[in-house]
C-alpha cells in the first residue's frame, strides 16, 4: 500500500493535496487524499499514464503548468 505521509515527505512540491515528485525526465503526481489517483507527466507536458478522471487530470495539469518552474533545478 502507498504511504501518503512518506510520499508527502519526499515530494518536491505539494499543491492542494497533490504531491509532485521529479523522477528522471518525468514528474509523478499523487493525490494524497486518494492514493489510487495518480499520474505521470513527461518532459513535454504530455500525460504518460494516469488513473485520474478527465476533470481531475485537467486540474492537476493546470497546477503543474502554473508551478513547474518550482520543480526545475
Amino acid at each position: 500500500m502507498t504511504d501518503p505521509k512518506k510520499i508527502a515527505e519526499t515530494a518536491d512540491m505539494i499543491i492542494n493535496g497533490y504531491a509532485f515528485t521529479r523522477s528522471d525526465d518525468n514528474v509523478r503526481v499523487l493525490n494524497l487524499n486518494s492514493v489510487g489517483s495518480a499520474a505521470v507527466i513527461g518532459k513535454d507536458n504530455e500525460v504518460i499514464e494516469t488513473s485520474m478522471d478527465d476533470i481531475e487530470l485537467d486540474i492537476v495539469m493546470n497546477y503543474y503548468k502554473r508551478n513547474k518552474a518550482f520543480l526545475e533545478d
